[in-house]
């Protein structure tokens, strides 16, 4: 571990070097591949040379100790060593958490597709409060959110609902959100007050470029239509919605949330794009199914993952077992508890997994 963190101190100050050198900006892919390595370096390094300088610590309050008579200096370098060797340990195990390999697609935007489940109208309701909660967490952390289709059932109810994150590491925070969730609560349209069960699927799909995915032109059939639905005079009366479909995988894309029809074609593309980027990605997982199965779940959208229970108030992670009597603060956007736990969760599981 330490002579791999020798290298990366090595490569961060080369990295700063060159980031120095006149001329630099002028190439701004070279400048934007350059920060990006420095900021993804600077964490690592800023806890390792904390980590040197704790040792040195170490062996001056030994030294100290070994010369000293002076009962009150020894008393202080006594501290000092506890307190050292208390924050080397801390700092091992921060590093070997910084080590651990890196999800590529962690910087990337991210597209949420919500769909009603069990429940009918009530399924859809909640969905729709799902797609609330994300967007007020995406306010919380400065993220912009931005609808690419919506299929509501008339009563202020999702049946399915895609949209897209933006920001930087939004994948890497909303990706343990992947599963089934399922809210515990009496309807409003039930008289008898008795407590329902609904269910909801949520995907999280990272952001695909063109060049993570090229789609054949041969594979792609695009049809235009007027859009159906509350759009307003222009968007109703011109063909402006777009659809894809996409021969190979059978994927039907559905755009009509722009007035342009331009625009909803960059739409449904994009959302095609990240869709067969994330089949993809379920193929490697399915061939790396047992080491999936020591982390946090990230992909099984079959996978119970949540319960929103409303009579008590709560809401309960079934992955890594975490209750929290907090279910409105919830609803209004306050996931990073939730995804906290599961984010410590998922590296202690890979720690364990490297250490076998």
């Amino acid at each position: 571990m330490f002579d791999r963190l020798d290298d990366l101190l090595i490569r961060y100050e080369e990295v700063m070097g060159e980031l120095q050198e006149p001329g630099v900006a002028d190439d701004p892919a070279r400048f934007r591949k350059l920060m990006k390595e420095q900021s993804d370096l600077a964490p690592i390094v800023e806890a390792y040379q904390e980590y040197k300088s704790c040792k040195q610590n170490v062996e001056d309050s030994l030294a100290m100790l070994e010369e000293e008579s002076d009962e009150e200096l020894r008393e202080l370098a006594k501290e000092e060593l506890n307190e050292s060797r208390k924050r080397i340990e801390e700092l091992e195990q921060e590093l070997k958490i910084l080590l651990l390999p890196k999800d590529p697609n962690d910087d990337k935007n991210v597209i949420v597709e919500i769909r009603a489940g069990a429940g009918g109208d009530e399924a859809a309701l909640f969905a729709a409060e799902i797609y609330r909660m994300y967007v007020h967490y995406a306010d919380s952390r400065g993220w912009r959110t931005e609808m690419i289709s919506l299929n509501e059932n008339g009563i202020g109810g999702f049946k399915e609902c895609v949209f897209m994150i933006t920001g930087q590491g939004a994948y890497s925070r909303l990706k343990y959100e992947s599963g089934v969730h399922r809210v515990q609560r009496v309807p409003e349209t039930e008289s008898g007050g008795r407590i329902h069960t609904s269910t909801i699927t949520v995907a999280i799909m990272p952001e695909a470029e063109e060049v993570d995915v090229v789609i054949d032109e041969k594979d792609i059939r695009i049809d235009v239509m007027r859009a159906s639905g509350n759009g307003g005079q222009c968007v109703n009366t011109t063909d402006s919605a777009v659809r894809l479909t996409h021969f190979p995988t059978g994927i039907v894309i559905y755009s009509q949330t722009e007035k342009s029809q331009l625009q909803n074609k960059e739409k449904a593309f994009r959302l095609l794009r990240s869709k067969l980027y994330d089949l993809e990605l379920e193929k490697q997982q399915a061939s790396e199914a047992e080491e999936r199965r020591s982390q946090i779940g990230t992909g099984d959208r079959s996978e119970k993952i949540r319960t929103y229970n409303f009579p008590q108030g709560r809401v309960t992670d079934h992955r890594i077992k975490l209750t929290l009597h907090k279910l409105d603060s919830i609803l209004n956007g306050d996931l990073d508890e939730v995804i906290d736990s599961l984010i410590a969760a998922d590296q202690t599981a890979k720690l364990a997994k490297m250490e076998d």
